[in-house]
């Protein structure tokens, strides 16, 4: 039997919003309603490509929609989540959930005063490499994530905290399950009025230790996530979905180890006490999948990935880490 339609639209059109009303209007289970993006021309063209409509604004469309997904600049998420969460339609909010942990909690506010259900788009939690190796349940006792990107001139209401090593704290919060106990952080402003480049040491109340690198000032980008733990590690390469995962193997001990070193081939005797698995990964676009996922959740079949309140957590992660690098002693341009 096939599943009703749920009725959607996208707010905000732009880089990302775009590829959100690509995705939704082939979903046979959606119905795109409408994109809403205030430049007209923008709007009026990715309406036609998608075969839906055009709105400058929201006036009326929360009688329409199950849900919205919410793509406009960080600044505006608040005002465009609160009328449609208030009206009890459920929203995907694009991370960051908003500019800092007030706005946040504000938008929860607006979701339970209409008992609707909003979720953060997160999307690395959805990159196959990530999910399958979040999947395998290495305990976490070292982290260190390289997030690089080239200059975008994009996003540039929020510095690079907020714009790009917000997924990976996400991904630390979410990985260890535990709370930040303290931040050490370094970087600041180089091209923009914002931080380009920081580095954040993250000590956790389990003890683990998280160091994250962001910059929007390389010239090829990088996104690498690697997870050390007392008996495995793996290595995540989110920008070719690649992983691997090694292993203690049955057998592997000191004195295992020391007759290895002994032997006529010392690294293939290692090698043979360890479990080295290349992780085989699924194709599913990440955007995708979070979308399918989102709309599992509006049908009641299944629980948010993401939910409003780990959005939450990340900002409140992130602030602490933009309030570490007052006292960095990074110059300021002139």
């Amino acid at each position: 039997m096939a599943k009703k339609k749920l009725k959607a639209a996208v707010i905000g059109v732009g880089h990302l919003g775009r590829h959100h009303a690509r995705i939704l209007s082939s979903m046979d289970d959606i119905e795109l309603v409408a994109v809403i993006d205030c430049d007209e021309k923008q709007g009026r063209s990715i309406a036609e490509k998608e075969s839906t409509r055009w709105q400058m604004d929201l006036e009326g469309i929360e009688k329409e929609l199950d849900f919205a997904v919410i793509a406009v600049p960080t600044v505006s998420h608040q005002a465009c989540a609160a009328p449609l969460l208030r009206a009890g339609v459920a929203c995907l909010i694009e991370k960051p959930m908003a500019p800092d942990p007030d706005t946040c909690n504000a938008i929860l506010a607006d979701a339970a005063a209409g008992h609707a259900l909003v979720s953060v788009g997160h999307v690395e939690r959805f990159n196959p490499a990530v999910a399958r190796a979040m999947a395998v349940g290495i305990q976490p006792r070292f982290i260190e994530a390289h997030r690089l990107a080239p200059y975008s001139f994009r996003s540039t209401d929020v510095g690079v905290v907020l714009d790009l090593m917000i997924h990976d704290i996400d991904l630390a919060l979410a990985w260890t399950g535990s709370k930040v106990k303290s931040v050490d952080a370094i970087g600041g402003a180089t091209l923009s009025p914002s931080e380009d480049i920081v580095s954040a040491r993250l000590r956790f109340e389990d003890n683990s230790v998280a160091n994250l690198t962001a910059s929007r000032l390389s010239l090829k980008p990088m996104r690498r996530f690697r997870v050390f733990g007392p008996d495995s590690y793996l290595s995540v390469d989110s920008q070719d979905r690649y992983a691997l995962m090694v292993r203690k193997a049955d057998g592997f001990s000191q004195e295992a180890v020391a007759l290895a070193a002994q032997s006529e081939n010392p690294v293939d005797g290692f090698r043979s006490l360890l479990d080295v698995e290349e992780l085989h990964l699924d194709e599913d676009e990440p955007l995708r999948a979070e979308l399918e996922s989102f709309a599992a959740a509006v049908r009641g079949e299944s629980e948010v990935v993401v939910s409003g309140e780990a959005g939450r957590d990340a900002v409140a992660v992130a602030f602490r880490i933009m309030d570490a690098l007052q006292d960095c002693g990074w110059s300021s341009p002139a």
